[in-house]
Protein backbone atom coordinates (compact mmCIF):
# COMPACT_ATOMS: atom_id res chain seq x y z
CA UNK A 1 0.00 0.00 0.00
CA UNK A 2 1.39 3.40 -0.99
CA UNK A 3 1.71 6.06 1.68
CA UNK A 4 -0.01 9.49 1.38
CA UNK A 5 3.35 11.21 0.88
CA UNK A 6 4.21 8.86 -1.94
CA UNK A 7 0.94 9.71 -3.67
CA UNK A 8 1.62 13.42 -3.21
CA UNK A 9 5.12 13.02 -4.56
CA UNK A 10 3.78 11.25 -7.61
CA UNK A 11 1.80 14.36 -8.44
CA UNK A 12 4.84 16.57 -7.92
CA UNK A 13 7.07 14.22 -9.90
CA UNK A 14 4.76 14.51 -12.89
CA UNK A 15 6.19 18.01 -13.31
CA UNK A 16 9.89 17.26 -12.85
CA UNK A 17 12.40 15.47 -15.04
CA UNK A 18 12.76 11.87 -13.83
CA UNK A 19 15.51 9.47 -14.72
CA UNK A 20 14.97 5.84 -15.70
CA UNK A 21 16.86 2.79 -14.44
CA UNK A 22 18.47 2.65 -17.88
CA UNK A 23 19.70 6.25 -17.51
CA UNK A 24 21.49 5.40 -14.28
CA UNK A 25 22.80 2.08 -15.59
CA UNK A 26 24.41 3.73 -18.61
CA UNK A 27 26.44 6.07 -16.40
CA UNK A 28 27.24 3.27 -13.94
CA UNK A 29 28.74 1.15 -16.71
CA UNK A 30 31.00 4.01 -17.81
CA UNK A 31 32.15 4.77 -14.27
CA UNK A 32 32.66 1.21 -13.05
CA UNK A 33 36.00 0.38 -14.76
CA UNK A 34 37.77 3.55 -13.59
CA UNK A 35 40.52 3.02 -11.01
CA UNK A 36 39.62 5.67 -8.46
CA UNK A 37 41.48 6.70 -5.32
CA UNK A 38 41.64 9.85 -3.22
CA UNK A 39 43.61 11.49 -6.04
CA UNK A 40 44.43 10.85 -9.67
CA UNK A 41 43.13 10.65 -13.20
CA UNK A 42 40.49 8.06 -12.31
CA UNK A 43 38.85 10.62 -10.04
CA UNK A 44 39.06 13.39 -12.65
CA UNK A 45 37.54 11.16 -15.29
CA UNK A 46 34.77 10.24 -12.83
CA UNK A 47 33.99 13.92 -12.30
CA UNK A 48 34.06 14.50 -16.05
CA UNK A 49 31.37 11.86 -16.57
CA UNK A 50 29.24 13.06 -13.63
CA UNK A 51 29.61 16.56 -15.06
CA UNK A 52 27.44 15.47 -17.97
CA UNK A 53 24.52 15.19 -15.52
CA UNK A 54 25.07 18.38 -13.50
CA UNK A 55 27.32 21.44 -13.91
CA UNK A 56 30.29 20.75 -11.65
CA UNK A 57 32.78 23.38 -10.61
CA UNK A 58 36.15 21.65 -10.31
CA UNK A 59 38.63 22.43 -7.52
CA UNK A 60 42.18 21.06 -7.62
CA UNK A 61 43.90 21.23 -4.22
CA UNK A 62 47.72 21.02 -4.53
CA UNK A 63 49.62 18.22 -2.82
CA UNK A 64 51.16 19.43 0.44
CA UNK A 65 48.32 21.84 1.25
CA UNK A 66 47.75 22.08 5.01
CA UNK A 67 44.09 21.58 5.97
CA UNK A 68 43.65 21.83 9.73
CA UNK A 69 46.00 19.12 11.06
CA UNK A 70 45.93 17.11 7.81
CA UNK A 71 48.04 17.50 4.67
CA UNK A 72 46.77 16.83 1.16
CA UNK A 73 48.85 13.82 0.04
CA UNK A 74 50.85 13.39 -3.12
CA UNK A 75 48.89 12.32 -6.16
CA UNK A 76 48.98 8.60 -6.94
CA UNK A 77 49.78 7.56 -10.50
CA UNK A 78 49.33 3.85 -11.29
CA UNK A 79 50.10 2.45 -14.74
CA UNK A 80 50.54 -1.28 -14.37
CA UNK A 81 50.50 -3.87 -11.61
CA UNK A 82 50.72 -7.64 -11.86
CA UNK A 83 52.58 -10.74 -10.64
CA UNK A 84 54.17 -13.47 -12.78
CA UNK A 85 54.27 -16.97 -11.28
CA UNK A 86 57.24 -19.37 -11.46
CA UNK A 87 55.51 -21.05 -14.43
CA UNK A 88 55.17 -17.75 -16.30
CA UNK A 89 51.47 -17.15 -15.64
CA UNK A 90 50.46 -13.50 -15.22
CA UNK A 91 48.15 -13.06 -12.24
CA UNK A 92 46.73 -10.29 -10.04
CA UNK A 93 46.66 -7.92 -13.01
CA UNK A 94 44.81 -4.64 -12.39
CA UNK A 95 43.64 -4.80 -15.99
CA UNK A 96 41.50 -7.76 -14.94
CA UNK A 97 40.35 -6.30 -11.62
CA UNK A 98 41.58 -3.01 -10.21
CA UNK A 99 40.94 -4.26 -6.67
CA UNK A 100 43.99 -6.52 -7.04
CA UNK A 101 46.35 -3.66 -6.16
CA UNK A 102 46.47 -2.23 -2.65
CA UNK A 103 45.23 1.27 -3.33
CA UNK A 104 48.04 3.86 -3.15
CA UNK A 105 50.76 1.19 -3.35
CA UNK A 106 54.32 2.43 -3.72
CA UNK A 107 56.24 1.20 -6.79
CA UNK A 108 58.08 -2.11 -6.73
CA UNK A 109 59.83 -4.20 -9.37
CA UNK A 110 61.72 -7.37 -8.63
CA UNK A 111 61.81 -11.12 -8.16
CA UNK A 112 61.02 -12.49 -4.72
CA UNK A 113 60.22 -15.81 -3.09
CA UNK A 114 56.73 -17.10 -2.41
CA UNK A 115 57.38 -16.63 1.31
CA UNK A 116 58.39 -12.99 0.86
CA UNK A 117 55.49 -12.27 -1.51
CA UNK A 118 53.03 -13.61 1.03
CA UNK A 119 53.89 -10.70 3.34
CA UNK A 120 52.34 -8.40 0.73
CA UNK A 121 49.18 -10.43 0.00
CA UNK A 122 45.72 -9.73 1.43
CA UNK A 123 42.79 -12.14 1.48
CA UNK A 124 39.74 -13.08 3.59
CA UNK A 125 39.94 -16.54 5.21
CA UNK A 126 36.24 -16.46 6.14
CA UNK A 127 35.28 -15.53 2.55
CA UNK A 128 37.69 -17.72 0.56
CA UNK A 129 36.34 -16.82 -2.91
CA UNK A 130 36.25 -13.06 -2.36
CA UNK A 131 38.77 -10.37 -3.30
CA UNK A 132 38.99 -7.68 -0.58
CA UNK A 133 39.49 -3.96 -1.10
CA UNK A 134 42.58 -2.74 0.80
CA UNK A 135 44.08 0.76 0.86
CA UNK A 136 47.13 2.44 2.33
CA UNK A 137 46.89 6.19 1.83
CA UNK A 138 49.18 7.37 4.61
CA UNK A 139 51.54 4.42 5.20
CA UNK A 140 53.95 3.69 2.33
CA UNK A 141 53.66 0.02 1.36
CA UNK A 142 52.76 -2.17 -1.58
CA UNK A 143 50.58 -5.21 -1.91
CA UNK A 144 48.05 -7.27 -3.83
CA UNK A 145 44.55 -8.53 -2.98
CA UNK A 146 43.25 -11.94 -4.04
CA UNK A 147 40.90 -14.69 -2.98
CA UNK A 148 42.05 -16.80 -0.06
CA UNK A 149 41.57 -19.93 -2.16
CA UNK A 150 43.94 -18.60 -4.83
CA UNK A 151 46.44 -17.56 -2.19
CA UNK A 152 46.48 -21.06 -0.72
CA UNK A 153 47.14 -22.58 -4.14
CA UNK A 154 50.24 -20.52 -4.96
CA UNK A 155 53.32 -22.77 -5.17
CA UNK A 156 56.80 -22.16 -3.85
CA UNK A 157 59.28 -20.58 -6.19
CA UNK A 158 60.36 -17.22 -7.56
CA UNK A 159 57.69 -14.65 -8.40
CA UNK A 160 58.17 -11.53 -10.52
CA UNK A 161 56.38 -8.45 -9.17
CA UNK A 162 55.62 -5.37 -11.25
CA UNK A 163 54.04 -2.23 -9.77
CA UNK A 164 54.56 0.71 -12.12
CA UNK A 165 53.41 3.54 -9.86
CA UNK A 166 54.62 6.85 -8.47
CA UNK A 167 53.52 9.56 -6.04
CA UNK A 168 53.88 13.03 -7.52
CA UNK A 169 53.33 16.63 -6.52
CA UNK A 170 49.93 16.87 -8.14
CA UNK A 171 46.52 17.67 -6.69
CA UNK A 172 43.36 16.30 -5.12
CA UNK A 173 40.09 16.77 -7.01
CA UNK A 174 36.87 18.12 -5.46
CA UNK A 175 33.77 19.33 -7.29
CA UNK A 176 30.56 21.08 -6.34
CA UNK A 177 27.38 22.33 -7.96
CA UNK A 178 25.28 25.02 -6.29
CA UNK A 179 21.61 25.39 -7.19
CA UNK A 180 20.38 28.81 -6.00
CA UNK A 181 17.19 29.29 -4.01
CA UNK A 182 15.16 32.28 -2.92
CA UNK A 183 16.22 32.31 0.74
CA UNK A 184 19.49 32.35 2.63
CA UNK A 185 19.32 28.80 3.96
CA UNK A 186 21.19 25.94 2.31
CA UNK A 187 20.81 22.18 2.02
CA UNK A 188 23.99 20.12 1.54
CA UNK A 189 24.31 16.78 -0.23
CA UNK A 190 27.79 15.26 0.03
CA UNK A 191 29.08 12.07 -1.54
CA UNK A 192 32.46 10.51 -2.25
CA UNK A 193 34.30 9.47 -5.43
CA UNK A 194 37.36 7.57 -4.23
CA UNK A 195 36.58 3.82 -4.25
CA UNK A 196 37.63 1.66 -7.21
CA UNK A 197 35.03 -0.78 -8.52
CA UNK A 198 32.65 -0.51 -5.59
CA UNK A 199 29.00 -0.38 -6.61
CA UNK A 200 26.84 0.23 -3.54
CA UNK A 201 29.65 1.70 -1.44
CA UNK A 202 30.79 4.08 -4.16
CA UNK A 203 28.85 4.68 -7.34
CA UNK A 204 25.36 4.62 -5.83
CA UNK A 205 26.05 7.81 -3.86
CA UNK A 206 27.42 10.00 -6.68
CA UNK A 207 24.78 8.82 -9.16
CA UNK A 208 21.83 9.37 -6.82
CA UNK A 209 23.29 12.78 -5.90
CA UNK A 210 23.79 13.79 -9.53
CA UNK A 211 20.29 12.81 -10.62
CA UNK A 212 18.82 14.47 -7.54
CA UNK A 213 20.39 17.73 -8.77
CA UNK A 214 18.58 17.26 -12.08
CA UNK A 215 15.29 16.78 -10.22
CA UNK A 216 15.75 19.86 -8.08
CA UNK A 217 16.90 21.96 -11.04
CA UNK A 218 13.66 21.18 -12.85
CA UNK A 219 11.57 22.83 -10.14
CA UNK A 220 10.44 26.36 -11.13
CA UNK A 221 11.32 27.78 -7.69
CA UNK A 222 13.16 26.70 -4.55
CA UNK A 223 13.19 28.19 -1.07
CA UNK A 224 16.62 26.76 -0.24
CA UNK A 225 19.93 26.85 -2.06
CA UNK A 226 21.13 23.29 -2.71
CA UNK A 227 24.83 22.45 -2.58
CA UNK A 228 25.99 19.17 -4.15
CA UNK A 229 29.55 18.11 -3.28
CA UNK A 230 31.69 15.30 -4.74
CA UNK A 231 34.99 14.58 -2.99
CA UNK A 232 37.30 11.88 -1.66
CA UNK A 233 36.19 10.51 1.68
CA UNK A 234 37.69 12.00 4.88
CA UNK A 235 40.56 14.09 3.49
CA UNK A 236 38.19 15.55 0.89
CA UNK A 237 35.48 16.63 3.33
CA UNK A 238 38.10 17.97 5.75
CA UNK A 239 39.58 20.02 2.92
CA UNK A 240 36.15 21.19 1.82
CA UNK A 241 35.34 22.31 5.35
CA UNK A 242 38.56 24.30 5.45
CA UNK A 243 37.21 26.17 2.43
CA UNK A 244 33.46 26.33 3.08
CA UNK A 245 33.09 25.51 6.77
CA UNK A 246 32.48 29.06 8.01
CA UNK A 247 29.91 29.63 5.27
CA UNK A 248 28.10 26.41 6.13
CA UNK A 249 28.02 27.27 9.84
CA UNK A 250 26.12 30.45 8.94
CA UNK A 251 23.79 29.12 6.26
CA UNK A 252 23.33 25.35 6.49
CA UNK A 253 19.78 24.34 7.44
CA UNK A 254 20.25 20.61 6.80
CA UNK A 255 22.79 18.30 5.21
CA UNK A 256 23.09 14.67 4.18
CA UNK A 257 25.84 12.29 3.17
CA UNK A 258 24.54 9.90 0.50
CA UNK A 259 26.30 6.55 0.68
CA UNK A 260 25.47 2.87 0.10
CA UNK A 261 22.12 3.83 -1.36
CA UNK A 262 21.87 1.44 -4.31
CA UNK A 263 20.97 -2.01 -2.96
CA UNK A 264 17.47 -3.33 -2.39
CA UNK A 265 17.44 -3.09 1.44
CA UNK A 266 15.10 -0.68 3.26
CA UNK A 267 16.36 2.82 3.96
CA UNK A 268 18.66 3.56 6.90
CA UNK A 269 19.06 7.02 8.38
CA UNK A 270 21.99 7.88 10.63
CA UNK A 271 21.27 10.96 12.73
CA UNK A 272 23.52 13.98 12.87
CA UNK A 273 25.55 14.59 16.03
CA UNK A 274 22.85 17.04 17.11
CA UNK A 275 20.33 14.21 16.98
CA UNK A 276 17.13 16.27 16.64
CA UNK A 277 18.10 18.89 14.06
CA UNK A 278 15.81 19.84 11.20
CA UNK A 279 17.84 17.50 9.01
CA UNK A 280 17.05 14.59 11.33
CA UNK A 281 13.35 15.40 11.73
CA UNK A 282 12.79 15.97 8.03
CA UNK A 283 14.56 12.75 7.04
CA UNK A 284 12.62 10.63 9.52
CA UNK A 285 9.32 12.22 8.59
CA UNK A 286 9.81 11.99 4.83
CA UNK A 287 11.46 8.59 4.61
CA UNK A 288 9.06 6.85 7.00
CA UNK A 289 6.15 8.01 4.85
CA UNK A 290 7.82 7.60 1.49
CA UNK A 291 8.72 3.94 1.85
CA UNK A 292 6.34 1.12 2.68
CA UNK A 293 9.24 -0.76 4.28
CA UNK A 294 10.27 0.16 7.80
CA UNK A 295 12.88 2.91 8.12
CA UNK A 296 15.88 2.01 10.26
CA UNK A 297 17.13 4.98 12.30
CA UNK A 298 20.46 4.82 14.10
CA UNK A 299 22.18 7.33 16.36
CA UNK A 300 25.30 9.23 15.41
CA UNK A 301 28.61 7.53 16.25
CA UNK A 302 32.08 8.90 15.43
CA UNK A 303 34.10 5.66 15.31
CA UNK A 304 33.71 4.49 11.74
CA UNK A 305 31.27 5.85 9.23
CA UNK A 306 31.71 8.34 6.44
CA UNK A 307 32.03 12.09 6.02
CA UNK A 308 29.29 12.87 8.56
CA UNK A 309 32.12 12.48 11.09
CA UNK A 310 33.85 15.51 9.59
CA UNK A 311 30.77 17.68 9.11
CA UNK A 312 29.63 16.86 12.66
CA UNK A 313 33.05 17.29 14.28
CA UNK A 314 32.85 19.53 17.38
CA UNK A 315 34.33 22.62 15.74
CA UNK A 316 31.59 22.60 13.10
CA UNK A 317 28.78 20.44 14.57
CA UNK A 318 26.76 20.85 11.39
CA UNK A 319 23.32 19.22 11.09
CA UNK A 320 24.44 16.50 8.68
CA UNK A 321 23.09 12.95 8.72
CA UNK A 322 23.48 9.94 6.43
CA UNK A 323 20.90 8.52 4.04
CA UNK A 324 21.70 4.94 3.04
CA UNK A 325 20.20 1.53 2.55
CA UNK A 326 22.58 -1.22 3.77
CA UNK A 327 24.79 1.25 5.57
CA UNK A 328 28.58 0.95 5.35
CA UNK A 329 30.10 -2.02 7.15
CA UNK A 330 26.81 -3.85 7.72
CA UNK A 331 26.61 -6.05 4.62
CA UNK A 332 28.80 -8.98 3.68
CA UNK A 333 29.77 -7.60 0.27
CA UNK A 334 31.18 -4.39 1.77
CA UNK A 335 34.75 -3.56 0.65
CA UNK A 336 35.01 -6.66 -1.55
CA UNK A 337 34.63 -7.46 -5.24
CA UNK A 338 31.12 -8.75 -4.45
CA UNK A 339 29.92 -5.14 -4.10
CA UNK A 340 29.36 -5.11 -7.85
CA UNK A 341 26.67 -4.56 -10.47
CA UNK A 342 24.85 -7.75 -9.46
CA UNK A 343 24.46 -6.39 -5.93
CA UNK A 344 22.82 -3.24 -7.28
CA UNK A 345 19.29 -2.51 -8.40
CA UNK A 346 18.92 0.42 -10.77
CA UNK A 347 15.17 0.43 -10.11
CA UNK A 348 16.05 0.80 -6.43
CA UNK A 349 18.39 3.69 -7.25
CA UNK A 350 15.53 5.54 -8.95
CA UNK A 351 13.51 4.94 -5.78
CA UNK A 352 16.46 6.30 -3.78
CA UNK A 353 16.37 9.51 -5.80
CA UNK A 354 12.62 9.63 -5.08
CA UNK A 355 13.26 9.11 -1.37
CA UNK A 356 15.84 11.88 -1.06
CA UNK A 357 13.62 14.12 -3.18
CA UNK A 358 10.92 13.45 -0.59
CA UNK A 359 13.21 14.88 2.08
CA UNK A 360 13.75 17.98 -0.06
CA UNK A 361 9.98 18.31 -0.48
CA UNK A 362 9.48 18.26 3.27
CA UNK A 363 12.22 20.85 3.78
CA UNK A 364 10.78 23.07 1.05
CA UNK A 365 7.26 22.97 2.53
CA UNK A 366 8.25 23.14 6.18
CA UNK A 367 7.06 26.60 7.17
CA UNK A 368 5.31 28.37 10.03
CA UNK A 369 3.23 31.40 9.09
CA UNK A 370 2.77 34.19 11.59
CA UNK A 371 -0.50 36.10 11.55
CA UNK A 372 0.13 39.81 11.80
CA UNK A 373 -3.54 40.93 12.06
CA UNK A 374 -5.39 38.74 14.56
CA UNK A 375 -8.90 39.84 13.51
CA UNK A 376 -11.18 37.64 11.47
CA UNK A 377 -10.17 35.18 8.81
CA UNK A 378 -6.68 35.86 7.38
CA UNK A 379 -6.30 37.03 3.78
CA UNK A 380 -3.80 34.70 2.12
CA UNK A 381 -1.13 36.47 0.12
CA UNK A 382 0.12 34.91 -3.10
CA UNK A 383 3.27 33.63 -1.38
CA UNK A 384 1.57 31.86 1.51
CA UNK A 385 -1.09 30.61 -0.85
CA UNK A 386 1.57 29.13 -3.12
CA UNK A 387 3.27 27.23 -0.33
CA UNK A 388 -0.03 26.22 1.20
CA UNK A 389 -1.14 24.78 -2.11
CA UNK A 390 2.10 22.81 -2.43
CA UNK A 391 1.66 21.45 1.10
CA UNK A 392 -1.90 20.37 0.36
CA UNK A 393 -0.91 18.74 -2.94
CA UNK A 394 1.75 16.65 -1.22
CA UNK A 395 -0.38 15.97 1.85
CA UNK A 396 2.45 17.25 4.07
CA UNK A 397 1.87 19.02 7.35
CA UNK A 398 4.39 21.71 8.17
CA UNK A 399 6.33 21.04 11.36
Amino acid sequence: MTSPLSEGLKRVLDNVKRETPEDIASYFDRLWPLLRSITGEGVRRTHDILGEILPLERMEIPSGTQVFDWIVPKEWVIREAYVITPTGQRILDIRDNNLHIVNYSVPFRGKISREELDKHLYSLPDMPDTVPYVLSYYKPRWGFCLTHRMRGGMKDGEYEVMIDAEHIDGSMTLSEAVLPGEGEGEILFSTYTCHPSMANNELSGPLVTAFLYRRMASLPRRRFTYRFVFLPETIGSITYLSMRGDHLKKHLAAGYVLSCIGDASPFTYKRSRQGAALADRAARYAMSRFSCASLRVIDFYPDGGSDERQYCSPGFNLPVGVVARSIFGTYRQYHTHLDNRDFMSFETMVESVDGVFAICSVLETNAIYERTIPYGEPFMTSETERWGKLIREQNISAE
